[in-house]
């Protein structure tokens, strides 16, 4: 890396910090020929493919999951905050598997997973979308699986 200012390759780190709605590493550095300041941010990147139903290909990009999540969570108890930090959660999951593909259905089920556990509105409106209900009756039987989970736990608590 080199100095933006004078091109010197001689650089400090002054302060690091993880950033982890954008799963980065924030530095601060500081050139030692002309002493100016500047910030990088530095991220890992996740070179794993995303099997489309269509068949094609395209490469993971955490911020069209983020995109994705955000859609489902608007009017919920699930904050923008909440929502960054659950999508960083999923990509570094799936940076620990080591996978070099992943299905959008099986990326889907992680996320509605997740939804599950934090609001059930989140969870039907992304199931919406990934399981693609084809009529009114297969919202329902989504609906009524959630509620039959719903009355066991509070049988068992």
């Amino acid at each position: 890396m080199k100095c933006p200012f004078c091109q010197c390759a001689e650089l400090k780190v002054l302060d690091s910090r993880e950033s982890t709605e954008t799963n980065a590493v924030r530095r601060r550095r500081e050139c030692q020929a002309c002493t100016k300041r500047f910030t990088t941010f530095e991220t890992i990147e996740l070179t794993m493919q995303i099997h489309k139903r269509d068949g094609r290909y395209e490469e993971f990009q955490q911020k069209k999951l983020i995109d994705g999540m955000i859609a489902a969570c608007r009017h919920t108890t699930i904050s923008h905050e909440h929502v960054l930090a659950l999508a960083s959660q999923i990509t570094t999951e799936l940076m620990q598997r080591q996978v070099k593909e992943i299905s959008t259905t099986e990326l889907g089920e992680i996320v509605m997973q997740n939804f599950l556990k934090l609001d059930t509105i989140a969870y039907i409106r992304f199931a919406c979308v990934y399981r693609r209900f084809k009529n009114i009756e297969e919202l329902l039987a989504a609906i009524q699986s959630i509620q039959a989970k719903d009355d066991s736990r509070n049988l068992d608590g």
